[in-house]
């Protein structure tokens, strides 16, 4: 399933209501790639807004603007290029950060104009970079107070970034040449973070990294001040916070295994994200993937019997450089027995800087599409039988909106935000407030969402 442009969580930009007071300097945000880099975009902003700084929702409030850019297939690029010349043209006054700052001649061959380039989560160059553009002006009886976070995301759910970079060597990606090798933050450091973010008033952590179940293997899972660097260490401890916790980008390694009982008890959510690309064992080994499709099966059922309300969620690269019929066979033929919950599918593109790049017998652009195609049809077909077994069911679900006709659009345990389906009210929404958790029987499902009545 891909996002509709309107949707996508690359597209976000600050939304944030604050009074700017007379000679406020005041910087703008447009953040594009993944959540992690929104985390980033959000910690940028914390710190700016704690010197004083004002944050404008648009470009015209702006006395400059900071686009954070992706850079990690040559689209993205080409996106924030994009974005970078729209910022120039409405504002004139451009900081570029994010995955594609590590190449500054390829931004500056752009657009000479922009005043300066920095690379990923380099925080202190990029304050360094607003400073020279816009000093700072802070009044001391209103500003310079202990900043409360800048959120990108509704109130009712955050991101929690536990960890930078990544060990893996995908042949197709390149984002540990951008962000570098695994660096784990402290476990005790994370949870004062989500312990803060559910102080404030959110529902929802939502745990992000580039390899979640490696997270503590580069600092041997250190334990500080009575926390350990583990996934499921640092799991149990989300889980006891009271909020919904739900984990992204975990790879199938086996302790993935140990997580399995904590979602079974209802400390954590039961919903794995699981990137598994591919199932053919020829492909992986050309992508250079770490995962083997025969044990992944194995550990699927394994999971279910532990959990059998599990949710699987998992992304797909077709057409990649070598896929034969055959392959693409073996990938229709697992997901068929896989039964995955939400299941997203990309065309596999070249990247520059990436391996793949030179690898033999490329898939023609015709056929990667024809590819595409089958496999969604037959995503969309598990999950449209999937969510009609869901009738009739009982559940609890997440407010994330509430429109003017009373129409409420949430989520279920089992959808993320932005990349899943809904469950939609359409009744007997009076009283109700985004952010609330409320329980729903459900009476119609659709290809990727549900309909339903409080209870």
């Amino acid at each position: 399933m891909q996002n509709p442009p309107d949707l996508r969580p690359d597209l976000a930009r600050a939304r944030v209501s604050e009074t700017r007071h007379e000679g406020q300097p005041t910087i703008g945000m447009v953040s594009l790639g993944c959540p992690k880099a929104l985390v980033d975009s959000e910690r940028i902003l914390t710190r700016l807004r704690a010197e004083g700084y004002g944050i404008s929702p648009d470009y015209a409030g702006a006395d400059a603007v900071i686009v954070n850019t992706c850079g990690f297939l040559d689209s993205a690029k080409a996106e924030s290029l994009d974005a970078i010349g729209e910022a120039l043209a409405e504002n004139g006054r451009v900081i570029v950060t994010g995955c594609l700052g590590a190449e500054p001649d390829y931004i500056t061959g752009a657009h000479p104009k922009v005043l300066a380039v920095t690379g990923p989560h380099q925080y202190e160059q990029v304050l360094d970079a607003v400073h020279t553009a816009v000093p700072p002006a802070p009044d001391p009886f209103i500003d310079l107070l202990p900043a409360s976070g800048v959120s990108l995301t509704p109130r009712h759910y955050s991101y929690l970034k536990i960890s930078e970079g990544c060990n893996h060597k995908c042949r197709f990606c390149i984002i540990p040449d951008m962000r570098g090798r695994l660096a784990s933050r402290p476990a005790h450091a994370i949870l004062r973070e989500a312990e803060k973010l559910v102080d404030n008033g959110v529902k929802e952590l939502l745990v992000i990294s580039q390899d979640t179940s490696a997270y503590g293997v580069d600092i041997r899972h250190a334990e500080d001040r009575g926390h350990r660097a583990h996934i499921t260490d640092l799991a149990r401890d989300l889980g006891s916070l009271g909020a919904w916790v739900r984990l992204h980008y975990i790879y199938p390694y086996p302790h993935v295994r140990e997580l399995i009982p904590l979602m079974a008890d209802g400390l954590v959510l039961p919903y794995l994200d699981v990137p598994f690309q591919h199932a053919h064992p020829d492909t992986l080994k050309r992508m250079a993937r770490p995962a083997h499709a025969e044990k992944t099966l194995d550990r699927i059922a394994e999971w279910r019997g532990i959990c059998p309300d599990i949710t699987l969620r998992s992304t797909f690269i077709v057409g990649y450089p070598g896929e034969t019929e055959a392959e693409f066979q073996t990938l229709l033929d697992w997901l068929d027995e896989a039964q995955l919950d939400r299941v997203g599918c990309f065309q596999y593109e070249n990247v520059e800087g990436a391996r793949s790049n030179a690898l033999p017998d490329h898939v023609a652009p015709e056929l990667k599409q024809e590819r595409w195609d089958r496999f969604m049809e037959k995503a969309q077909a598990i999950s449209e039988a999937k969510l009609a077994a869901k009738v009739g069911r009982v559940m609890e679900a997440i407010v994330d909106d509430i429109d003017a006709d009373g129409i409420a659009t949430c989520r279920t345990k089992s959808d993320a935000p932005e990349i899943d389906g809904n469950l939609f009210i359409d009744d007997g929404t009076e009283g109700l407030a985004v952010g609330d958790i409320v329980t729903v029987e459900v009476d119609e499902a659709g290809e990727y969402d549900l309909w339903g009545r409080r209870v």
